[in-house]
């Protein structure tokens, strides 16, 4: 038996209609005066019930609770335990390998860490879980891929941070790998590093999406996944390597721009809804591209957006004859000149959801934007590192590609060789 740690079953809640973003105040006060739509009862009375009833014997326990696992399924034949792991949503739904404890055991030969050693935790859904080596084995066992790429994947679910989110919003991930072990698992690079034709990019893509159903709890639309439309990226996100060997001279791998050195293996994660726009081969002046597509992008604030420029080699070369000496040198070019006005920004729901509230509660700069006129010219994002630069593509095309995916962090690899 293995143990999974969940949340407190007992925790008091009260319903909230949903979603409230697009909503006028007028219309969110007016809610919260009311009654609710499940109970009947005034909104406000069952707020303040929660803090003022006394607390069952149930509610005064402490820590979480601790549920308890099988750790083998079956006997049963193949086709019946295929249909277990459906019906019991452990799958995204395209064909699996079954885990069976050859295949997990083969799969440990990637790592030198002992199978109970705990990894971490990781909360995709409601429920917050710590896992085990050997658990994340048996999902990558399920997602296809090789021992080798193993460490990778450990590395991506000892960061903490699910494939899978519970926002509203449709969010995926971007997984980016620098360092030898591109090399060493031959991760894509180059022509058609995006595309599913590398073993490494589609199976630990794919493996952290199945980590985040299996040990994050959310896989269940309506239960524990809320995305309004979903994202297809979230089959296997938009995962390759940083095509290092053909960054110009001064243009640093990212890895070594987030504090790695070269030679450590690094994966870093990114946030964002995906990959919105690219420009062709005629265009003469790239930078000045870049910065129109920047000011597409939901602008800082209290709710973080980020860009991120995925440049094939010759676009890299481009830049740079175009006097972009570094990557960081793009960065913060865009971050000067991609700009709106005062108007724009507060017309963003979210932004007036979140960035208001803290505006009035003095929170610079948006403190002193409040006293700016409506048409004042701002910055649209915060700081410089808040747009990633990385290299990627065959050189077949001076070709680009940019979404709004947001840096969250970078994750040794060799940690978990």
């Amino acid at each position: 038996m293995h143990a999974k740690i969940v949340e407190k079953p007992h925790l008091r809640f009260v319903f909230v209609p949903h979603p409230i973003s697009r909503m006028p105040s007028e219309r969110c006060r007016a809610l919260i005066e009311g009654n609710d739509p499940v109970t009947g009862r005034p909104i406000v009375e069952e707020i303040l019930e929660v803090f003022v009833k006394p607390l069952s014997v149930e509610e005064r326990a402490t820590g979480l609770e601790e549920r308890t696992e099988e750790r083998f399924i079956g006997p049963a034949m193949e086709e019946d335990i295929r249909r277990f792991f459906v019906e019991n949503k452990m799958t995204d739904y395209l064909p699996f390998v079954l885990p069976t404890e050859e295949r997990v055991a083969e799969m440990l030969k990637g790592t030198s860490r002992k199978a109970h050693e705990v990894v971490g935790e990781l909360r995709a859904g409601y429920e917050v879980g710590t896992f085990t080596v050997e658990k994340v084995a048996a999902n990558a066992v399920m997602a296809g891929a090789r021992p080798s790429y193993l460490p990778v994947i450990l590395a991506l679910a000892a960061s903490g941070i699910p494939a899978i989110t519970t926002s509203t919003q449709s969010f995926a991930r971007m997984i980016v790998v620098n360092g030898p072990v591109r090399k060493e698992i031959e991760m894509n690079s180059k022509t058609g590093a995006l595309s599913p034709f590398n073993e490494a990019n589609a199976t630990i893509g794919r493996a952290a999406t199945l980590l985040a159903i299996n040990l994050g709890g959310g896989g269940i639309p309506g239960l524990t996944y809320w995305g309004s439309q979903g994202n297809n990226l979230n089959y296997n996100h938009v995962t390759f390597a940083e095509e290092e060997e053909s960054l110009p001279p001064e243009w640093e791998p990212f890895h070594v721009q987030k504090g790695f050195g070269r030679q450590e293996s690094v994966v870093s994660i990114f946030h964002g809804y995906g990959i919105w726009h690219w420009k062709n081969t005629f265009e003469r002046e790239k930078h000045k591209a870049m910065l129109r597509m920047a000011n597409w992008i939901l602008p800082s604030g209290v709710y973080k957006s980020g860009l991120a420029l995925l440049l094939d080699p010759l676009c890299a070369y481009d830049l740079v004859r175009e006097g972009f000496r570094t990557k960081e040198a793009l960065s913060e070019f865009i971050c000067k000149n991609a700009t709106l006005t005062l108007e724009e920004f507060w017309q963003y729901h979210l932004v007036e959801g979140f960035t208001v509230p803290a505006a009035e509660k003095g929170v610079e700069p948006f403190r002193s934007w409040l006293e700016l006129p409506r048409d004042a010219v701002i910055q649209r994002y915060r700081d410089a590192n808040e747009i990633s630069v990385l290299v990627v593509g065959g050189r077949t095309n001076d070709f680009w590609q940019a979404g709004d995916f947001r840096y969250m962090g970078s994750f040794s690899v060799d940690e978990w060789r």
